[in-house]
């Protein structure tokens, strides 16, 4: 499959050797276009946690200069029930 992939320089004489090279590209295709559709979905929600962190960021900044500190909370308080 490979190999007639690699082999373009070579004459295509044989009708069952180009619909083989034709049908290796449609999967190489399909392939390629599902890996986008994945790589795009990562995009998106790396974009909305950026977004999240970018507003907590200025919230704390808020906080920071308006002197409205939140009051501070024990690690503790955030253990669960079992510990």
């Amino acid at each position: 499959m490979l190999a007639s992939l690699l082999e373009s320089n070579t004459p295509m004489n044989n009708p069952n050797a180009v619909e083989q090279r034709l049908i290796d590209l449609e999967i190489k295709a399909s392939y390629t276009e599902d890996t986008l559709d994945r790589l795009n979905d990562v995009l998106v929600r790396q974009q909305r946690q950026i977004d999240l962190l970018l507003r907590e960021l200025a919230a704390l900044k808020h906080y920071g200069n308006s002197g409205d500190v939140p009051a501070a909370r024990s690690l503790r308080d955030d253990l669960p029930p079992h510990f």
